[in-house]
This record gives structure tokens, sequence and C-alpha cells, in this order.
């Protein structure tokens, strides 16, 4: 199983959540039926994990998201970058089978793939400081 595919797949998925209002097994069903390449690439147990995860704790990671925001609303976020920043915050604050500077590279790096290097540079910033609390 590979954790960098599996991370992806979940921001990706909490990316579809966001847009279509599935449920988290709504969402997992979906994939599972629509996923082409070979699934037991994929650690379903972690993607459910922290699909769950994210949406349990929504409320607290919005609220560590906005609050180390600097001159900026958390709706003003575009979709791809709120999902890859909910994901890395739930990883920091809520799985403790994470590494901290795991966290945030790999999130970094997702940024890297589907947003641009400005977001990088606001999602590391971003990260950074609710590592520090």
């Amino acid at each position: 199983m590979n954790r960098k595919l599996s991370r992806e797949k979940t921001m990706e998925l909490l990316f579809a959540m966001t847009l279509s209002k599935d449920t988290v097994d709504e969402t997992v069903e979906t994939f599972i039926e629509n996923y082409e390449s070979n699934i037991s690439e994929i650690d379903l147990t972690y993607v459910k994990q922290a699909l769950i995860g994210v949406e349990t704790h929504k409320k607290e990671i919005d609220e560590a998201i906005s609050s180390n925001l600097h001159n900026w609303k958390i709706d003003r976020i575009s979709k791809v970058n709120l999902s890859i920043l909910r994901l890395a915050t739930y990883e920091l604050l809520y799985d403790d089978n994470v590494p901290t500077g795991v966290a945030i590279n790999e999130a970094l790096e997702i940024t890297r793939r589907y947003s641009d290097e400005k977001s990088v540079s606001f999602i590391n910033g971003v990260l950074d400081k609710i590592n520090k609390k």
C-alpha cells in the first residue's frame, strides 16, 4: 500500500465531498467502484479514517485554519487548497501515526501537484503556524 497515493486520493475525496455533499460511506463506495487502477495500492483504512476524522473534527479543524490566516478568510480559500489544509490539519492535530514533518511535506507535495507555487507558500505558512501552537 502506498501512503503517499492514499493521502492524495483522500484529498481528492475530501474535495469531491465538498462539491457533492455525499457522506463518507457514499464517497468511499463510489471511489472503490470507479477506481481504475489497482485498489490494493490504496490504504483504504487510512482513507476512511482520515475522511471520518476530518468530518468529525471539521469545526475544530476549520477554527485552527481560520485562526492562523493572516488577512484572509477561510471562505476565500479555494476548495482544493482548503481540502489540502483540512487533511494536513487533521493529521497534525488528530493522527498520532503521522509525523508532523510528513504531514506538512506531503501537503506541500499535493499542493504542488494540484495548485500553484503561491499556494505552496500559503499552505506552508498556515500549517507551520498550526504546528507551532
